[in-house]
C-alpha cells in the first residue's frame, strides 16, 4: 500500500516511520532542502526564528520510542531540536523515503475513488511536474502556509506611517533597535518577540483583550512545568472535577508564581458564568512577569485605532506614539493543494473527526496530522495519530459511520461547556493526556495502571503519579518497544543530568530516600482505592 505523506517535519517523519511499521509504503514530499526546514521566509512554508526555545521539556516531547539524548537540555532550542530530528531519521532509515525539494501541487480523489480509495497526486520539483497514483494521504503541512493579518480589525491602520509586519517575517531583535513597538497578540510568539524587542528598543507594549494565564518552563521545586502538571493523577483531577472548580483550582496554581492582576494578565471571565471556565492557551514565558516588572513591557488595553504615528487604546485617552507593529496573530489552516470539498475549513477550523479524518469520504484512505494543540507537547500526540492513522488504512482500526463522526465535530464546534472537566477553547482544543488515551484506546496501546499494579507496581506508580511521558504508550499493543519500562524508569535521571553539572561534597541527596517514602505511601493509597 503506497502512501503520499505531504512535509517532512515533526509530523511526516513520525507519519513516514509509522507507515514503515504496519509494512506500508511512504513517499515523504518536501518541498525545502531539509527535514524541517523552517529558518527561510518563503511563502507557503514556516518560518522560525532562531533563538525559539520548545515550551515543552524534552522528555513529554519525545517521540515514544526513541528518547533524547541524556545530555540534551531539557527545554530545546531550536537547533537541538532539529538534531533530534535527524537521529530519528537516521535510526528509522526516514532518510531514503524523503524526496527533497519536491513541492505537492495537487491531490484529488481518482475517478474510481469510492472503490479504490486512491488518489492522484502531482509534484513539482525543478519546474518538472510528475503525476502519481497513492493508495492513501498524510497531509503533514501544518497550518503555516497562510499568515493570518487581520488588518481590518484594526482601523486606522491604512494611514498608518510605521512599519508593520506579521511575526512570520521576524528573525532577529535589531529590527526594533532604538524603536517605539507595539507587539499585537499575547500568544506564546507574542510573549517572546515582545521578550526580545525589550532588550534593544525604546518602548514595548503588547495590548491583551482577553489576559493570559503565564507558565514559567521552571514550575515547582525546578521541575519542567509539564512533567508537574502533565499527569495521569492531575489528569483525573482536572476532568473529574466539577468544572468551576478545576478551573478554579488551576487559576489558583498560576498565581502563586506572580498574581496575574497586578501585572495586566489575568484572563476576563466571560459575562455568562459557565464560559467563564474555558481553559485558553497558556503563555510559557520566564522572562515577561520580571521585564513588566522592572517597566521593559508595559501589557496595554486593546487596540481601539491606529493614528498617523501612534496608537489610542481603550480607556486610555492618551495616544501613544508608536514606530513599528508586529502581528503575532497566528496562521489561517489552509491546504492549497487539496479541493475545498476534500476539507471543509471555516473560521480558521477544519471539520474533522478526532481532528484527524473528514468526515464525508466513501474511504477513509486521507487524514490529517498535526492540525491541533493541545495542552501539552504536540510531537507524541502526531505520533499516535500517525499510530492510529496506519492501522485505519490497513483496515485494523474502523471508524465509526459518518453520521457518528459528523455529529462529534458539530458538537466540538459548539465549544460547549462541559459541567464537569475543562472546556478549552477553540486554539487549545483538548487536554493533551485525553486525547493520547483515547487514540491510544483505538489501537489497544492505552497502559493498563491496575493491571500493572499486580505484575509491577513500582511501575504502575511511576505512571500513574509521575509525567505522563510518550514511553508509555509503548508498553503494550502495536508497536510495542522492550525498552519502554526503562526508559520510563530513567525519565527523571536524564531530565536531570544536563542541570546537575555540579554536586555540593558532603551533602547526601535525599531523593532516593524520599522517593522511596513517597512511593510506599502512594502504594498504600492506591492499594487501598482498588479494593473500595
Amino acid at each position: 500500500m503506497r502512501v503520499a505523506v505531504v512535509g517532512a517535519g515533526v509530523s511526516g517523519l513520525t507519519a513516514a516511520k509509522c507507515c514503515l511499521d504496519e509494512g506500508l509504503e511512504p513517499t515523504c514530499f518536501e518541498q525545502s532542502q531539509d527535514i524541517g526546514g523552517a529558518e527561510h521566509i518563503e511563502a507557503g512554508r514556516p518560518s522560525l526564528y532562531p533563538s525559539v526555545i520548545s515550551n515543552t521539556s524534552k522528555e513529554m516531547s519525545a517521540f515514544s520510542d526513541f528518547p533524547y539524548p541524556e545530555d540534551f537540555p531539557v527545554f530545546l532550542p531550536n537547533a537541538r531540536l532539529l538534531d533530534y530530528l535527524r537521529r530519528y531519521a537516521e535510526r528509522f532509515g526516514l532518510w531514503k523515503h524523503i524526496k527533497f525539494e519536491t513541492t505537492v501541487v495537487s491531490i484529488q480523489k481518482r475517478p474510481d475513488f469510492a472503490t479504490t480509495g486512491q488518489w492522484d497526486v502531482v509534484t513539482k520539483m525543478d519546474r518538472k511536474r510528475t503525476s502519481h497514483v497513492f493508495d492513501a494521504v498524510m497531509v503533514c503541512s501544518g497550518n503555516f502556509y497562510e499568515p493570518s493579518l487581520p488588518l481590518h480589525c484594526f482601523p486606522g491602520i491604512e494611514r498608518f506611517q510605521g512599519q508593520y509586519f506579521h511575526s512570520r517575517q521576524y528573525k532577529h531583535p535589531d529590527v526594533f533597535r532604538g524603536k517605539r513597538v507595539l507587539v499585537v497578540g499575547m500568544g506564546n510568539s507574542g510573549a517572546d518577540i515582545a521578550v526580545e524587542a525589550s532588550r534593544v528598543a525604546t518602548k514595548v507594549q503588547p495590548p491583551s483583550h482577553q489576559g493570559a494565564w503565564v507558565l514559567s518552563r521552571v514550575f515547582d521545586h525546578g521541575y519542567p512545568w509539564d512533567m508537574v502538571f502533565n499527569t495521569h493523577l492531575m489528569s483525573l483531577i482536572r476532568n473529574s472535577l466539577p468544572g468551576s472548580l478545576s478551573w478554579g483550582l488551576i487559576n489558583y496554581k498560576v498565581n502563586q508564581r506572580f498574581k496575574h492582576e497586578n501585572y495586566g494578565l489575568q484572563p476576563e471571565k466571560s459575562p455568562s458564568a459557565l464560559h467563564s471556565r474555558v481553559v485558553r492557551e497558556p503563555v510559557i514565558n520566564d522572562d515577561l512577569p520580571s521585564y513588566i516588572l522592572t517597566g521593559r513591557i508595559t501589557i496595554k488595553p486593546s487596540v481601539k485605532e491606529f493614528k498617523d504615528n501612534s496608537v489610542v487604546f481603550y480607556n486610555c485617552p492618551e495616544e501613544e506614539p508608536i514606530d513599528i507593529v508586529i502581528f503575532c496573530t497566528g496562521y489561517n489552516v489552509s491546504f492549497p493543494f487539496l479541493e475545498e470539498a476534500v476539507i471543509k475549513v471555516e473560521n480558521k477550523h477544519a471539520s474533522l473527526y478526532k481532528y484527524v479524518f473528514p468526515t464525508h469520504l466513501q474511504r477513509p484512505t486521507l487524514a490529517v496530522l498535526g492540525l491541533i494543540k493541545p495542552f501539552g507537547a504536540i510531537m507524541p500526540v502526531t505520533e499516535m495519530q500517525a499510530r492510529w492513522v496506519t492501522r485505519v488504512f490497513r483496515g485494523l482500526c474502523q471508524l465509526p459511520p459518518q453520521s457518528v463522526m459528523e455529529k462529534e465535530v458539530q458538537e466540538k464546534s459548539k465549544n460547549q461547556v462541559q459541567w464537569f472537566g475543562l472546556s478549552f477553547d477553540k486554539v487549545l482544543k483538548t487536554d493533551c493526556l485525553v486525547y493520547m488515551n483515547e487514540l491510544a484506546s483505538f489501537i489497544g496501546a492505552k497502559p493498563s495502571v491496575l493491571g500493572l499494579l499486580c505484575r509491577d507496581p513500582w511501575l504502575a506508580l511511576t505512571i500513574f503519579f509521575g509525567p505522563c511521558t510518550p514511553y508509555q504508550y509503548r508498553l503494550r499493543g502495536p508497536g510495542h518497544w522492550e525498552g519502554a519500562r526503562q526508559a520510563i524508569l530513567t525519565q527523571w535521571d536524564r531530565t536531570l543530568k544536563p542541570t546537575r553539572t555540579r554536586v555540593p561534597a558532603g551533602i547526601p541527596s535525599p531523593f532516593p530516600s524520599l522517593l522511596t517514602v513517597v512511593g510506599f505511601l502512594l502504594l498504600m493509597a492506591a492499594l487501598l482505592l482498588c479494593f473500595q
